[in-house]
């Protein structure tokens, strides 16, 4: 058996295999399609987009005054652009998010992202053959943003005025606004003059609305999942909290968390077209960052609500999960509430795949956006008067991360200007998760949006 098929057995065994009753219910698997399934994409590849090169090697412009070198955008692609290629859908993804919208990742390894091996993409429900983002139909498109780690250029990749060193927190900070024209830099590429929709919930919402602000004539549609005009006081004062935690951590080191070596990337060395042109990430050493654990288990907090935590959870208790081969010690408890277990775990997943260097960046990206700022001088209104494309929000009742109000505004907004918009409140316990977890109350909404053409094409009679 060759070793792209060992790849193919791994990564549905957890599926086959018996599931034994102490283990976590929220941690059982779950009915994920297969990659033969006629709903399905399949397996999938990532691709990189050069835009440093494609633009002469110039520089890419930062918002904060700051440009950056040698930029490259990992993304994917299902479905095929058609002729003219009027229909490509963007989804823009959120805070730990990444390209790999659907599918499953032909590239996993133990080595490389072993964590897609028992998953497909964050959206594979919503994405494939006559799935609401129908790939029969649309050609839909997923590119990382700037300051991730999942192949986009990021801390970990060499900085190229440092000796490839990794840049860790020399990075320049990062804004929404750079990561839509780093974006339209790759539809512009791809030969898009003008996306069918632009779709995002939470920060990738906020992505959407930046693009039908930004870029009026180039968005047919878009659509905002729990998200807003800008992140509520609330979520700024958890974000600070998190992001304390993090470069107050000892071990955090001011952000000189790689080892020496470079992480293998078959991305980077199957597209890499030019020998200058260093593409691997470095190597994260500390893959146990208890401070990035911590803020990971605060976030989760907010991603939930209440009442659903309390239906989830309650005070139920359950055995403790211990990591493999740790063994059993008398002065550990046997057993701990639901609600301390699925913290925990949501905490050590996150640390085993993400970049605590990353997170500082998106977090502050999703803390420094303001559209109404930004575009209209404070005036949410006046901002929101350059939009063309049709609009739908989408708030869920129980979301406290973004509530309904922020969502409601962005609406307002648009009427004051006259321009038709679709407001959808969905009755949720699941909190801001909700545009994730709610799939089929979603695959609902989005599906009947997007089966009518938005009203330029109607009226040139495309």
């Amino acid at each position: 058996m060759s070793e792209y098929q060992n790849s193919e057995e791994k990564a549905f065994s957890t599926q086959r295999a018996p599931l034994k009753k102490e283990v976590p219910y929220w941690r059982k698997a779950k009915n994920y399609k297969l990659p033969d399934a006629p709903e399905s994409v399949g397996w999938t590849r990532a691709r990189a987009f050069f835009l440093s090169r494609e633009k002469g090697n110039v520089p890419f412009q930062l918002e904060c005054g700051r440009s950056l070198k040698n930029v490259v955008i990992e993304y994917e692609m299902y479905g095929e652009l058609n002729e003219d290629k009027s229909n490509a859908i963007l989804i823009t993804h959120a805070l730990s998010g990444d390209a790999h919208v659907a599918g499953w990742d032909s590239e996993a390894s133990e080595e490389y992202r072993p964590w897609r091996l028992s998953v497909p993409g964050w959206w594979d429900n919503l994405v494939g053959p006559n799935q609401p983002f129908d790939t029969s139909q649309f050609c839909i498109i997923c590119s990382n943003v700037l300051g991730s780690c999942y192949g986009t250029t990021g801390p970990a990749s060499p900085n190229p005025d440092d000796n490839n060193r990794p840049y860790a927190m020399k990075f320049p900070p990062i804004t929404v606004g750079d990561w839509v024209r780093s974006q339209a830099e790759l539809i512009d590429y791809l030969g898009i003059k003008k996306l069918y929709a632009v779709v995002g919930g939470s920060l990738g919402g906020q992505q959407a609305l930046e693009w039908a602000i930004a870029y009026p004539e180039r968005v047919g549609k878009c659509i905002m999942l729990a998200s807003g005009a800008k992140l509520p006081v609330q979520g700024l004062g958890f974000n600070h909290v998190a992001t304390v935690s993090i470069r107050s951590d000892f071990f955090f080191r001011n952000g000189l968390i790689y080892s020496d070596e470079r992480e293998h990337n078959p991305l980077m060395e199957e597209r890499r077209r030019t020998g200058d042109i260093d593409l691997s990430y470095w190597k994260i050493a500390n893959r146990n960052l208890k401070s990035l654990h911590i803020a990971r288990m605060l976030a989760h907090i907010t991603y939930l609500s209440p009442s659903g935590m309390e239906s989830k959870f309650g005070r139920r208790l359950q055995p403790v999960e211990r990591r493999p081969g740790e063994a059993k010690t008398q002065d550990k408890q046997e057993n701990e509430l639901a609600v301390h277990g699925y913290l925990t775990h949501q905490g050590q997943s996150f640390v085993e795949r993400f970049d605590a260097n990353s997170y500082l960046l998106i977090a502050n990206a999703m803390d420094q956006y303001d559209a109404a700022a930004k575009w209209g001088g404070g005036d949410l209104a006046k901002a929101c008067s350059r939009i063309q494309a049709e609009m739908m929000v989408v708030a869920f009742s129980s979301d406290w991360l973004y509530p309904c109000a922020e969502s409601h505004s962005i609406v307002m907004a648009l009427m004051q200007n006259h321009h038709p918009v679709t407001s959808v409140d969905v009755d949720s316990n699941y909190g801001h998760d909700a545009f994730l977890v709610e799939e089929y109350k979603v695959s609902r909404i989005i599906r009947s949006f997007l089966m009518v053409k938005a009203e330029d094409d109607r009226r040139d009679g495309k």
